[in-house]
């Protein structure tokens, strides 16, 4: 052999080894490197353009106009017009209080050396009447305190002279309302002065135990049931509403969710921290993107769109049922970050963030300087 060929092999074991080391790089390209999920050419390649089955919009003001529905809640007009009951008035179910007076010093009531009687929790019955020592069967429903105060001293006057009598409204069934779930002190509240309203009684029980900006409280009357936010009925006073005797009042965190999928810093299944959340606050929720590996202009959020909200965006009137819709972010555009902030994201969405094609390099890049050995593993690894 030459000195000519002596020379010729280093050059050709050298270009050999690159040939290689490329092949087995295209290989495992061609059998797909890791990734979190499908990329921005392969969600767009299940688009109903591309004969797919779902459509891919991009979010404008127009698409976030149609698409910003939150959760209609509120109170029937039978709720909303019921006026406040006066508290003063008896009504069956009440308990009262009596304090009879004598202007004797051997009354009929009080004990020796004494000059009053307390008779406490004198209940009102089903039929608006209480039972009085001396006076009977007294009717105390659809009177006011002093006029039963003025109905039984009258009755007693044959019985003891100059009687006084004082009555006063206390608590009782037919008058008290029940606060449940997410509240400060759950229990039986009486109807009073202060505590007529929905509000009034929540302050009573000590306000809400959770977030305000989640809480939803639902009123059930008899049959009648109504569920409203909690941020509503303080910035409209009409859902204030007045209480009646037997109302149950619940109060219970926002249940909606999304799920948080791709490059970001968890993904999760992700409850709401207010009631109107964007696709921005969404992505802040879970951590934000991750700098190394997400695409900000791959930012989709998937859902199934009622028929009436996706002709609207899409320009139609022919689509019937729910459609499956995926809408698409670019938070590198000029206002992209304004538009993020804008869209809604809705119960059940999906919020996915795409790899950065960088991403995908990188993985490429670290199997080019991955040593020999490992390389011919991972080889083996795939082709086995």
């Amino acid at each position: 052999m030459g000195r000519g060929d002596r020379a010729v092999k280093p050059i050709r074991f050298g270009w050999a080894r690159s040939v290689a080391l490329c092949t087995v790089v295209a290989t495992l390209a061609s059998c797909g490197l890791p990734q979190v999920g499908p990329n921005k050419r392969q969600i767009f390649a299940g688009s109903v353009q591309r004969e797919g089955d779902a459509f891919i919009v991009s979010v404008n003001d127009r698409v976030t106009r149609a698409t910003a529905v939150v959760p209609a809640l509120g109170f029937s007009q039978e709720f909303v017009n019921a006026s406040k009951i006066t508290s003063d008035v008896i009504r069956p179910g009440d308990v009262l209080g009596l304090t009879i007076w004598e202007n004797v010093d051997d009354g009929l009531f009080a004990a020796e050396a004494q000059k009053s009687t307390l008779l406490e929790e004198v209940q009102v019955d089903s039929a608006g009447y209480i039972f009085v020592p001396y006076a009977g069967r007294v009717r105390a429903s659809g009177n006011t305190p002093d006029q039963l105060r003025r109905t039984i001293t009258k009755e007693l006057e044959g019985q003891t002279p100059d009687p006084q009598v004082q009555v006063r409204r206390l608590a009782g069934d037919g008058s008290t309302v029940s606060l449940n779930g997410a509240v400060t002190g759950q229990g039986v509240y009486p109807i009073e002065r202060p505590t007529r309203t929905l509000s009034s009684m929540l302050s009573r029980a000590g306000g809400v135990a959770i977030e305000p900006d989640i809480a939803q409280i639902t009123m059930i009357r008899g049959d009648q049931r109504g569920t409203i936010w909690l941020q509503d009925l303080y910035e409209h006073p009409e859902l204030d509403i007045a209480l009646r005797g037997g109302d149950k009042i619940l109060v219970e965190a926002d249940t909606r969710t999304f799920t948080a999928l791709g490059a970001t810093n968890a993904q999760a299944r992700v409850p709401f921290e207010s009631k109107d959340l964007s696709a921005l606050e969404a992505i802040a929720q879970v951590g934000g993107l991750i700098s190394t590996l997400s695409d900000p202009t791959g930012v989709f959020v998937i859902r199934n769109e009622p028929a009436e909200i996706a002709n609207q965006v899409l320009g139609r009137d022919d689509l019937v049922g729910a459609q499956r819709m995926v809408y698409v972010l670019n938070l590198t555009e000029p206002n992209g970050l304004f538009k993020a902030r804008d869209f809604v994201i809705r119960d059940s969405d999906t919020l996915y963030v795409t790899e950065a094609p960088y991403a995908q390099w990188t993985k490429t890049i670290s199997l080019l300087v991955t040593p020999v050995g490992s390389l011919s593993t991972a080889s083996s690894a795939i082709g086995g």
